[in-house]
């Protein structure tokens, strides 16, 4: 009998470290291929390429080319808390309620959507400690504007992406125009007037541009063109991530005017709508975990008419 318990004893303590390995390995099968792929048609007016590097790291880079003039082509940012059905009063600041990006696709049945502005509070120990969690009221770093309504103000030191009638713009002083419909928030400007930033070059000097997760924005100079820009990072052999030195060149060579950072890190997620539901077209990871999708405090996403058949 106490061999038996010894056994039993020692067979969950190797189910206990080898379950989470299991769990890793299969989400790692699920991951894009690194494979490269051009400008890929997915709706009108929206096209996704995928850069694959193996030097100086591996590196899997995910982009997306956007004509705010096309047909039916919509922006839409996150709707903020008096949008929101509470049975509860949140924190004072608290903009919106967290949710993972597929589900914020899914919810207003959008074509494309990713992850925003940097939020508050944020932690993550493990896959089961972690905050936000879905449906917790959050703040967010910067302007946030979602049909018109202001979700969440301004603040130094964050830049908004003003979205108006087929056209965007960064706003270098911190305020969007009137009229802007749709607006979210980044933490430095990379580019403007195509050449690098105070900003950027201030990343540099405090030696801060290590290989990262990084979610980026960039427009051309009529404003009507928007790149989507997300590189996967923190998972060694498939994609380490990028360099904001290597982010600038990269949106330099596409022609670029003016680029701006978004939330990064595990955050990183761009999911498109399939008949059979959202798919995450980047391999998100949380919690250390591939295949594990983050909620965030708030997205931007479109609306986008389906390719003709």
């Amino acid at each position: 009998m106490k061999l038996r318990r010894q056994v039993f004893q020692k067979g969950l303590i190797w189910i206990g470290l080898l379950t989470p390995l299991l769990l890793y390995g299969i989400a790692t099968l699920q991951r894009s291929p690194r494979t490269a792929l051009t400008n890929k048609p997915l709706f009108q007016g929206i096209t996704y390429s995928r850069h694959v590097t193996h030097q100086p790291r591996p590196l899997v880079m995910h982009l997306f080319d956007i004509d705010l003039t096309a047909p039916g082509l919509k922006p839409l940012a996150t709707p903020g808390l008096q949008e929101a059905d509470l049975s509860y009063k949140p924190a004072p600041g608290s903009a919106t309620l967290a949710e993972r990006t597929s589900a914020f696709l899914q919810e207003h049945q959008l074509q494309l959507a990713i992850n925003a502005n940097f939020f508050f509070p944020f932690r993550e120990e493990t896959l089961w400690n972690y905050e936000p969690r879905p449906g917790d009221p959050v703040k967010l770093g910067g302007l946030s504007i979602s049909n018109g309504q202001i979700v969440s103000k301004f603040r130094r030191g964050w830049m908004p992406l003003c979205f108006l009638p087929k056209r965007a713009e960064i706003a270098s002083n911190g305020q969007c125009p009137e009229g802007t419909e749709q607006a979210i928030s980044g933490n430095t400007r990379l580019l403007s007037e195509g050449l690098p930033t105070k900003g950027f070059r201030a990343v540099l000097r405090k030696a801060e541009d290590k290989p990262y997760p990084v979610n980026i924005v960039a427009l051309d100079a009529s404003g009507s063109r928007l790149w989507l820009i997300l590189c996967d990072g923190k998972q060694p052999f498939y994609s380490e991530g990028m360099m904001l030195a290597e982010v600038v060149e990269f949106v330099q060579s596409l022609g670029a005017e003016t680029a701006m950072r978004l939330d990064g890190g595990g955050s990183t997620t761009v999911a498109i709508a399939t008949d059979t539901g959202p798919q995450l077209l980047n391999a998100v990871i949380h919690g250390k975990v591939p295949g594990q999708e983050r909620p965030v405090a708030n997205h931007l996403g479109f609306w986008a008419t389906p390719l003709q058949q």
